[in-house]
């Protein structure tokens, strides 16, 4: 595949001496270029010290869409922080190296800095640029400490802090905005931290890409936190978002479940909605609507996905496209004409696109099949054809790309180009005629080679017999053989080669000068492309769910105040074993929003967390779920507190991470949060970690958040007599006789059951099965016994409590069937009945038991 962009190395320009710009400290004065200063943390810090060497524009080549290099990192982000009382107002502005995109945002952030770092961790950037003044040694920011303990192989550059200029922000903003974006103007007017961050990241660009961005070629959007619900970095750690924890390379992970992308802007898309899902309904409807049309009409899926298969990297390609090289050099020649070349491609599928779009329904797929309707597409290829030839089109293979560039412009446009061209064609027949001549000579099966290293090259395949005395002729030189296929060259070749060689400068040197004139005139409508480009990473996305779905049977979410969940299973799980996971059903509502889940070890209580979490995420992507029904209450955030190992690396103890990650969530969550602890206060003593586990408890339930808890501590579940809104689950297991060894076997069933587990002692049971001394494990049971004894005490509810909880949740479930019932008066009538029933049972219930407790 060939590559978008020229590969310079940007550590070439980097003079570590005196952290300048440019080549000398001379000539950094005169371009007036901001100053780099290695930051004070790489001095003890061997990772960070200098800059590694990396290609700015090279993302990956374009015709690999594999996950991997759609996501090499290619964001830079400029933050900075407000001073004084303006403390905590955050400004950022990020630019992808392979989209021409740039994003502002600007928001107050409290001394966690939890949405800098949950923004920062989304954006994955290559390069974080901070003020100089916030990381003085010994003095450096809170804010600039976090990040760099957040992001430790990330590249940092200090910039001087009179880069960060507002003013600069907002010219830059008028000069490159295209002007169907220019809203962003009132957006960010007085928003001056982002519009500094913008500053100082564009002249840092500029400086490291050595090229400038054409005049209204950018788009440049403000982004709010608002529209998107937050889940935190360890969080989308623990659920396995993006990345396997035991395996960071294999895709058993939610983005692998769903990505049957085919172009690596759908990838980066799915990517970035998996770790920013929606929170409106009405967003979430219309994508939905999508899958549910894409799934019923296989003529619009199959015809849809062979259209958008055919597409490279857009998002690159205008990136590349709208920055205006500094210097004329042969790399920036040849990379312009291939991205004409990609453009036109591009362009061509327009048409068949909409084509695959013209029968669809729904209201999103008319969107993007009108945004089609843009004229400037054809305008844009019209002007192309005029000076391109028709038959001129994106092939794999570095020889036919070549050929394919070289024959781009058509005759007659330039003299000297049509002559220099003819000059190649002759040499390259030359080149065939001498290596034919030579096979002719030695009587060898030689044939033309061509790599983009070396040239056209000799190449033979053969065995031993044909080769007098295994010596190939002293003529041919630079030999290398693999198993029996021969490469060398002959210096009459070298020679040519360099002919060509200069014939191609030449060549490309003419084609440039047209294909910049071409350029410039498009530049104008270049803006319809990132249209285009939008409306096929979506659909890319979109077909992606739809495929997923039909590899199973997922349904369509719907979203009210409840989280209802009928035979859900785990998406991850499903595609690790071999038989299909044990289905579960969920109910949450704001009158029991508290789940407490017990059961033995291994019984499936993480797994059970993490689905629902999963099914959340799949959910408000607007992609369809793994379960038989399934309604969602729209979550704002989600908290996970799931227990993995000590932390060596930050020198924490497990109990001191779990008091971390729970004082995070503590401070963070709102009514409208869906929380999952998994074991709590398992890092310290029994009676402190019960403790610790009831008062958070009690905090939570002074919240309207949905929370699971997961939890051994089985003193815990007595907490439903004081809190009417806890609903008590376990995993049931089942004991079997091994009749062979006399011992008992456990059996897990995952299956989710009301009450409390009625498993006592499961740890003893899991040390028996394991290969502790037999005497250990009786000693240990006498011993829990006598514990057990002295602290059962007599934990029952009175009656009085009965009845309020009987009432309570009466007035609940009335709410409820108020707020969200669809029922006919009938079936209304008929549901209140059997209410007022429950009530009565529950509430006689009680009474008897008074009458009992008299007695």
């Amino acid at each position: 595949g060939y590559c978008f962009g020229n590969k310079r190395s940007y550590a070439a320009n980097v003079v570590t001496s005196n952290f300048t710009f440019g080549t000398s400290s001379s000539s950094a004065q005169e371009t007036n270029c901001p100053q780099v200063l290695k930051t004070p943390l790489s001095a003890g810090n061997p990772q960070r010290s200098g800059y590694k060497s990396w290609t700015p524009q090279m993302g990956h080549s374009a015709t690999s869409s594999s996950a991997v290099s759609a996501h090499s990192p290619s964001v830079i982000v400029a933050v900075v922080e407000g001073r004084g009382l303006a403390r905590g107002e955050i400004g950022m502005a990020s630019v992808d190296l392979k989209c021409p995109q740039i994003v502002l945002s600007q928001f107050a952030d409290n001394t966690t800095y939890a949405k800098v770092i949950t923004k920062l961790n989304i954006l994955s950037p290559l390069e974080i640029i901070m003020s100089n003044t916030a990381c003085v040694v010994g003095n450096s920011t809170k804010l600039f400490t976090l990040i760099t303990e957040n992001f430790k192989n990330v590249n940092f550059t200090t910039i001087q802090r009179k880069y960060f200029n507002e003013t600069k922000g907002l010219e830059y903003i008028e000069q490159l905005c295209i002007a169907e974006f220019s809203t962003v103007l009132l957006e960010v007017q007085s928003k001056y931290y982002c519009l500094a961050a913008l500053a100082a990241l564009l002249k840092y660009v500029e400086f490291i890409q050595n090229s400038v961005y054409a005049p209204k070629s950018l788009k440049i959007c403000f982004q709010g936190s608002e529209q998107t619900a937050m889940i935190d970095s360890a969080s989308a750690q623990n659920l396995e978002l993006l990345i396997n924890n035991q395996d960071s390379r294999n895709n058993h992970t939610l983005f692998g479940v769903l990505n049957y992308t085919k172009t690596p802007g759908g990838s980066r898309r799915l990517r970035s909605n998996i770790l920013e899902p929606l929170v409106d309904i009405e967003t979430i409807n219309m994508r939905l609507d999508c899958v549910q049309e894409l799934l019923q009409d296989e003529g619009l899926f199959f015809g849809l996905q062979s259209v958008i298969s055919k597409f490279l990297d857009t998002e690159q390609l205008l990136s590349v496209l709208v920055q205006i090289p500094k210097q004329d050099t042969v790399n920036a020649a040849e990379s312009k004409i291939t991205n004409l070349i990609y453009l036109k491609h591009t362009l061509e599928l327009v048409a068949p696109l909409k084509n695959a779009l013209k029968n669809c329904n729904t209201t999103l797929l008319r969107a993007y099949y009108g945004s089609l309707e843009d004229t400037r597409f054809e305008i844009i290829l019209a002007k192309i054809k005029t000076v391109i030839n028709d038959d001129v089109r994106y092939i794999k293979g570095c020889l036919n790309m070549r050929t394919q560039k070289c024959y781009a412009v058509r005759s007659n446009i330039n003299e000297f180009l049509d002559i220099a061209r003819r000059t190649y064609t002759e040499i390259v027949d030359d080149i065939a005629g001498m290596i034919s001549q030579l096979a002719d000579k030695y009587n060898l099966p030689l044939r033309t080679s061509f790599s983009s290293a070396r040239g056209f090259f000799i190449q033979m395949t053969t065995d031993y017999t044909m080769l007098p005395s295994d010596q190939l002729p002293s003529e041919f030189i630079k030999i290398s053989k693999v198993k029996n296929s021969y490469s060398f060259t002959s210096t009459d070749l070298i020679k040519m080669n360099e002919r060509c060689q200069e014939a191609l400068r030449e060549i490309y040197h003419m084609t440039y000068m047209v294909v910049c004139k071409l350029l410039s005139e498009i530049y104008e409508h270049i803006h319809c492309l990132y249209k285009l480009s939008d409306s096929v990473s979506m659909l890319d996305m979109l077909l992606s769910f739809a495929h997923a779905c039909t590899l199973s049977d997922y349904v369509r979410p719907e979203f009210t105040d409840t989280l209802a969940i009928k035979q859900g299973w785990h998406p991850i799980l499903e595609k690790i074993s071999v038989e299909k996971p044990v289905a579960n059903n969920t109910y949450i509502t704001e009158g029991s929003n508290f789940l407490i889940i017990t059961g033995p070890n291994m019984s499936g209580k993480s797994t059970y967390l993490k689905q629902i979490a999963l099914c959340q995420v799949m959910a408000q992507i607007g992609s369809y779920v793994p379960a038989e029904y399934s309604s969602f209450r729209i979550a704002e955030q989600i908290f996970t507190r799931i227990s993995t190992d000590d932390d060596i690396e930050t020198n924490s103890s497990t109990f001191m991470k779990e008091m971390k990650e729970i004082a995070y969530i503590l401070h963070n969550a709102n009514d409208k949060s869906l929380i999952l602890i998994d074991e709590l206060g398992r890092g310290t003593n029994t009676e402190e970690g019960i403790g610790i586990c009831y008062a958070v408890c009690e905090y939570l339930l002074s919240l309207k958040a949905f929370t699971l808890f997961a939890t051994h501590f089985l003193e815990l579940c007595h907490i439903d007599v004081l809190y009417p809104n806890i609903e008590n689950m376990h995993f049931e297991v089942e004991h079997v006789k091994n009749t062979s060894r006399n011992k008992e076997a456990i059996l897990y069933t995952y299956k989710l059951s009301k009450g409390l587990t009625e498993e006592k002692n499961y740890g003893l049971k899991a040390a028996e099965v394991s290969s502790l001394p037999l005497s250990i494990v009786s000693d240990a049971k006498e011993i829990a016994t006598q514990i057990t004894r002295q602290i059962l005490q007599n934990q029952r509810s009175t009656p009085e409590m009965e009845r309020q909880r009987a009432v309570y949740h009466l007035a609940t479930r009335l709410v409820q069937a108020a707020r969200n019932s669809r029922l006919d008066s009938d079936s209304l009538r008929m549901y209140l009945s059997n209410l007022k029933k429950k009530y009565e049972e529950d509430f006689s219930r009680a009474e008897q038991d008074s009458g009992k407790t008299e007695e």
